[in-house]
């Protein structure tokens, strides 16, 4: 048991947990990407940074493999952390703009501009998938190769894996793989209309349908709303 302090509350951690953990169980939010609770923690992302100790020792660390320390005073929503996550989303949706899961982070976080030059890559090695392959589905079909600016996820030696069995455990973890309502070839960078797996969308309009259950336009809530313009 360590006794640690998160956003002015203490608790007593149970052994081994981490910052994400513990603050999980208080019921405060942190946002991740690479983390998931079938996987160990990797801290890729760095979405779930928070702010660590005080004054000029002050540092950034990821809660989600950061252990939850007795004594250590943890900050959760600082100026500090907000503004990285924000950068780091940034730099996130400039790889990869047609995710959806990073849009909508990027609606529930108040992103409003992305300042770098749009990639419309198709990855970006948050490292889920290599990790459900080699954890869940015990094959290791999958892995990183490559440094630096030709880093990419492959199979071994480039060639049909025998190891892989098809399950698409990949796909489904995938953050990427998931296209926005505008399909393949957005106009945009940044959607920011709506954070649609947690609340319905235009409610003045329609008041039960997300976006997520069909194609842009099926509702006819868009067409209704260029009307009126």
């Amino acid at each position: 048991m360590a006794n640690i302090t998160i956003d002015g509350i203490t608790i007593e951690a149970q052994k081994g947990w981490t910052i994400l953990e513990t603050a999980k169980f208080l019921g405060l939010e942190i946002p991740t990407l690479c983390h998931n609770e079938g996987l160990t923690p990797w801290g890729g992302c760095r979405l779930c940074v928070v702010e660590i100790g005080e004054g000029n020792n002050a540092k950034l660390v990821t809660s989600c493999t950061y252990p939850a320390e007795a004594g250590l005073k943890v900050r959760t929503a600082s100026k500090r952390v907000i503004r990285a996550r924000k950068m780091i989303l940034e730099l996130l949706i400039a790889r990869c703009p047609t995710s959806k899961t990073l849009q909508d982070l990027a609606a529930k976080m108040g992103l409003e501009h992305v300042r770098f030059t749009p990639k419309w890559d198709k990855c970006i090695y948050c490292g889920l998938c290599v990790r459900m392959c080699e954890e869940q589905m015990v094959a290791k079909a999958i892995g990183f190769a490559n440094r630096g600016n030709k880093l990419k996820i492959n199979t071994p030696f480039n060639i049909n894996s025998d190891d892989c069995r098809r399950c698409g455990g990949c796909i489904y973890i995938c953050p990427a793989c998931t296209l926005r309502c505008e399909g393949a070839n957005p106009e945009t960078v940044l959607c920011g209309r709506c954070e649609n797996s947690l609340q319905p969308t235009c409610i003045e309009v329609n008041d039960n349908y997300n976006c997520w259950m069909g194609l842009k336009g099926d509702c006819g809530t868009c067409v209704v709303v260029n009307k009126d313009k």
